[in-house]
């Protein structure tokens, strides 16, 4: 059975880091992609930043370059998201996003809340 785990919300005031992690497991086919969405109540999910793990190509939306890195450990299928200088625009609910095998399937996880308020 396909899991995404995510970690690492939570509260934060502006101007603080935060770290989310998401281990993918379950999944047999080949991963391509791994990233980062983000998604307002009432609004669109968006892209924040994926990683291709052949070569490790990266990009970012443009609300996050420069405050935010994406990473990921191959070998433990994990992406992470380090989060600086985080803005009370950033709250919104932070989805793992996978895509794999040769259909370029795609895998989601259920979210996790990061919150940026003094």
């Amino acid at each position: 059975q396909v899991q995404l785990v995510e970690s690492g919300g939570g509260l934060v005031q502006p101007g603080g880091s935060l770290r989310l992690a998401c281990e993918a497991s379950g999944i047999i086919r080949e991963i391509y992609v791994m990233g980062w969405y983000r998604q307002d109540p009432g609004a669109q999910r968006v892209k924040v930043a994926d990683i291709a793990l052949d070569d490790g190509n990266t990009n970012y939306a443009e609300s996050v370059k420069g405050r935010f890195t994406i990473s990921a450990d191959n070998a433990k299928n994990t992406v992470y998201l380090q989060m600086d200088s985080l803005k009370p625009e950033d709250t919104a609910v932070y989805y793992c996003n996978v895509v794999a095998g040769r259909d370029l399937q795609v895998y989601w996880g259920k979210g996790t809340q990061v919150t940026v308020s003094s």
